[in-house]
């Protein structure tokens, strides 16, 4: 794959990732390669930058610096189209951003010269099937959840899997979760770690009532449906942790595997248990 295009986009008012931009610019521009960045991205530099919508759309590779929430909403931005995305980390875990600074001028190098690893990562294709208006729809890298609001009464929740039933949930929320976002909020309330490449989803509830109702992986085939009854209190959708919408008596929530996997650029070096091992310290006592 020729790239004669990156854009860059990075996490709002973090002094590295401004440095950086500087950096990317000149270096890039060494190499006669083409710069798109985002607002933010550019006034690190004096320039103006153009409008995330814009950017995906016209390049050969998004590099993001941040952390992984910062990626998360860049591959959304991407919906269909099938651009690599190299996340340099600088927050905290960086499961998704599993690049280091320190690495970023090699990984370039590489992803120039067409030596790069490219993983397909699962995602959902969430839609929120409203009784009272059109439907809504959003796409997730990690989890799409249901939750309750600020009561303190649980919900029920009741899930079909490609118009099965699977069982009801008692509980305050459910989490469904791609492999990716299995060690995201899934993996706080107690489901299990899924590797990247495992084709599954996981259901994950979220302090259930009962001892028996425990995760579940299902294969990624399987189209889940939720219903729910709130018993007065409010119920939330929210995709990724960073959109969604309340939810209505009679609405549903119906999840699927996208035909669009997001593609991750990921260090030839470096394996997902290695990562596994960095940044949940397994092994340590």
């Amino acid at each position: 794959m020729a790239i004669r295009t990156v854009g860059v986009a990075i996490k709002p008012d973090e002094p590295r990732a401004l440095a950086a931009v500087r950096q990317l610019a000149k270096w890039f521009g060494e190499r006669g390669v083409r710069v798109l960045l985002e607002p933010d991205a550019a006034a690190a530099i004096g320039e103006v930058g153009m409008p995330r919508a814009e950017v995906v759309r016209a390049v050969d590779l998004l590099v993001v610096l941040g952390g992984d929430g910062t990626l998360l909403a860049v591959a959304r931005a991407l919906d269909e189209r099938p651009v690599p995305i190299l996340g340099i980390n600088l927050g905290t875990l960086g499961f998704l951003a599993a690049v280091s600074l320190d690495e970023m001028e090699d990984a370039l190098v590489r992803a120039l010269a067409g030596d790069i690893a490219i993983e397909p990562r699962l995602r959902l294709d969430v839609r929120l099937l409203l009784r009272a208006a059109a439907p809504r729809r959003w796409v997730a890298l990690n989890d799409a959840v249901v939750t309750r609001g600020a009561s303190a009464r649980i919900i029920d929740l009741e899930v079909r899997a490609d118009g099965q039933l699977v069982t009801t949930y008692h509980a305050d929320g459910l989490i469904v979760a791609t492999p990716t976002g299995s060690t995201a909020y899934s993996l706080s309330a107690g489901g299990p770690i899924l590797v990247p490449g495992v084709s599954s989803i996981v259901l994950t509830p979220i302090c259930p009532h009962a001892l028996t109702q425990r995760p579940l992986v299902l294969p990624e085939t399987e189209r889940i449906e939720i219903g729910f009854d709130a018993r007065g209190g409010e119920v939330l959708l929210s995709v990724d942790g960073q959109e969604g919408a309340p939810l209505a008596a009679g609405d549903r929530v119906s999840i699927e595997r996208s035909a669009h996997p997001t593609l991750l650029v990921v260090p030839p070096r470096r394996s997902r248990f290695e990562v596994l091992r960095t940044k949940l310290r397994w092994g340590e006592r």
